[in-house]
């Protein structure tokens, strides 16, 4: 386990907004160190979501509850709003609650691999499988290696894994599964940018048309060669395309996602191979 602060101070003083950084499902604020590093200039927290690394031993309460207590812990540290959101995985649902219930709070939002579309029966039956297999090792093992993690982190991968209770794994997975894009995001008047990574699964990557169907304004790309923790998987690319968005822009590599009445599946292999 790792003793990863919430709160990182810039260098020097600095009128740019804090960043507050959403970690994924089974991970905790460590998994952000790379990027932590990027954003010397940055006041930047980074919470444990209930239920992981500092709070294991709560239990997740909702994805309402916890973007509402993460309105009140950036209260409670007097970091004066709006700040900017990043979010992966669970961290980027959350995201997503927290610009819908509390619009004020947040300046410009990134979430990435921020599966908000109802899963189908298959992935249903594979989170239940997972909930039996949670207390095992090897299980975490094996996501670590799947979720391509560097070698130096996966120790630290599998041990929080094994760390988070079946209980509130059973709550998260019930509210991911669920599906559903929070209601009020399309009044959330943030710049938002949805990301996934191309090699991420078809469900992660219809969640992006969810999301803008329900948030207009949201830019929706796909990172090139990605999987899922792509934070890890390519630092120097997750780190250039959140410092350009936290500055207004979206990052040259990143390919677009334009609205298609053919649908998302059948654009995705129209891309690759060409008729």
């Amino acid at each position: 386990m790792t003793d990863f602060a919430e709160l990182h101070r810039p260098a020097m003083s600095t009128a740019a907004p804090p960043v507050l950084m959403l970690h994924g499902n089974a991970a905790a604020s460590w998994m952000w160190s790379p990027q932590v590093e990027a954003l010397g200039d940055r006041l930047v927290v980074t919470p444990d979501l209930p239920g992981f690394g500092a709070h294991a031993g709560e239990v997740w309460p909702g994805m309402a509850e916890v973007a509402d207590g993460l309105a009140d812990r950036l209260a409670a540290l007097r970091i004066t709003p709006p700040v900017d959101v990043v979010g992966l995985s669970l961290g980027g649902i959350v995201a997503l609650h927290l610009a819908a219930r509390h619009p004020r709070v947040v300046r410009r939002l990134f979430v990435t691999g921020a599966m908000v579309s109802p899963l189908g029966a298959t992935v249903r039956a594979t989170a239940k499988l997972q909930l039996l297999l949670w207390k095992a090792p090897w299980f975490w093992q094996a996501q670590a290696a799947a979720f391509r993690l560097p070698e130096d982190g996966r120790k630290t991968y599998v041990e929080h894994g094994l760390s988070v209770s079946r209980e509130t794994a059973r709550r998260v997975l019930a509210d991911v599964t669920a599906g559903g894009v929070p209601t009020g995001l399309a009044d959330s008047t943030a710049p938002l940018l949805a990301v996934v990574g191309e090699r991420e699964p078809e469900s992660t990557r219809r969640s992006l048309h969810a999301i803008r169907a329900a948030a207009p304004h949201a830019k929706i790309h796909v990172a090139p060669g990605m999987h899922h923790i792509w934070n890890v998987e390519d630092v120097a690319l997750f780190n250039e395309t959140m410092r350009h968005w936290l500055d207004g822009e979206v990052h040259p590599r990143l390919t677009a996602v334009l609205p298609d009445r053919e649908g998302w599946r059948f654009r995705w292999l129209r891309r690759r191979w060409p008729t």
